[in-house]
């Protein structure tokens, strides 16, 4: 059993940066991949970013792409979303996850295998 535990979030100015970090411990997988979901009130979880075990190739939801940017330390099992130029509808509460296996692109909610407790992100206009 895999734990997440993410953190980082808080309230930001439009324009402003956050980043979030996820720590994963306990029984992961041999080779996994990372990823981040938010949600905000009254809407579905959504895809935001993701990662392999690689590190390459990461993807994006088109809404944050330019301006969100995923990385992976995999010495720390620990990854990163470095969020820049953010806007009031980056408003959400986000979650990371882990997935057994590679991402070729953005996976569904349904399809990761852990997910951590989330953190809010809160950006003012």
């Amino acid at each position: 059993q895999a734990q997440l535990v993410e953190s980082g979030g808080g309230l930001v100015q439009a324009g402003g940066s956050l980043r979030l970090s996820c720590a994963a411990s306990g029984r992961t997988f041999s080779k996994y991949s990372m990823g981040w979901f938010r949600q905000a009130p009254g809407k579905e979880r959504e895809f935001v970013a993701a990662i392999s075990w690689s590190g390459t190739s990461p993807y994006y939801a088109n809404s944050v792409k330019g301006r969100f940017t995923i990385s992976r330390d995999k010495a720390k099992d620990t990854v990163y979303l470095q969020m820049n130029s953010l806007k009031p509808e980056d408003t959400a509460v986000y979650y990371c996850a882990l997935r057994e296996g590679t991402v070729t692109g953005p996976v569904p909610a349904r399809l990761w295998n852990y997910w951590g407790q989330g953190t809010q992100v809160t950006v003012s206009s």
